[in-house]
């Protein structure tokens, strides 16, 4: 089964299905994507999300904000746990730590990551994280306030081995990305050979980063198979026995998705 571990539906750019979500959601069943986890990034658009997987089967939702979203109305806990109790929401997130594109606010940040790694842990759901150029900050906050059982994952991963080991040994899951097949991703591809198959996620993360031969199109989930191969290549299995194992590793972090 062949997951879209992380994506943004309520975003994609439709020019090319006429405007219709459901023909883009076509398009990726018959590229074999059998499940899409639509995340949310600012709480504005959390019930539009949240209805997106309500509507269709075989997508789940998140609800959370990014932390680049500075216009946001920050969270609180009792915010997302109430979303966090939707039927389909089967985590918190994304949030995280971005000193990449936004160092100014590094204390605004690291104060609604807390609070969302705070709701996560009560919620007794994992939490998505997003993170750039902010590695201690970032295994600090989830040490610190973290539910290490429910854990998480690091999404469209792009940091170093080091920091993917840290993550792991705390529970962590990394999520690759469309990334992976840039040719400047050099660096990239080395660690995904050493992440263990039992701790790898695939995502799109479209509309954003699609992957060769697509650059320079908005991305899609029907895109995802462009990321498998990459990662199977890599990894030195099939495609097959790669997306065997990370359907497997996504039900084990969002065990509610198994029973929605």
């Amino acid at each position: 089964m062949l997951i879209d571990s992380h994506c943004h539906l309520d975003r994609l750019k439709l020019d090319n299905y006429g405007g219709d979500l459901d023909k883009a959601l076509n398009a990726a069943r018959q590229a074999g994507v059998e499940r899409i986890l639509c995340v949310g990034i600012d709480l504005e658009h959390a019930d539009a999300v949240i209805n997106l997987a309500d509507k269709y089967q075989d997508v789940y939702a998140s609800v959370g904000i990014h932390p680049l979203e500075k216009d946001a109305a920050e969270p609180d806990i009792k915010t997302l746990l109430d979303y966090g109790s939707r039927p389909r929401v089967v985590a918190i997130g994304e949030s995280g730590l971005d000193y990449y594109y936004s160092a100014d606010n590094k204390e605004v940040q690291q104060e609604r990551f807390r609070t969302h790694l705070q709701a996560a842990a009560q919620a007794k759901l994992p939490i998505i994280v997003h993170t750039r150029d902010a590695r201690e900050d970032t295994l600090g906050l989830i040490r610190e306030h973290g539910d290490l059982e429910c854990a998480g994952v690091l999404h469209c991963f792009t940091e170093s081995w080091e920091m993917a080991r840290a993550a792991m040994d705390l529970n962590y899951l990394i999520s690759i990305s469309g990334i992976v097949t840039f040719r400047n991703a050099s660096e990239l591809r080395e660690v995904v050979k050493k992440i263990p198959l039992d701790r790898l996620m695939i995502e799109t993360d479209s509309p954003y980063l699609a992957p060769v031969p697509h650059r320079g199109k908005p991305n899609e989930p029907s895109f995802l198979p462009d990321v498998a191969r990459c990662v199977a290549e890599l990894k030195g299995v099939s495609v097959e026995e790669l997306v065997e194992v990370t359907s497997e590793n996504f039900f084990r972090l969002f065990p509610k998705a198994a029973s929605c």
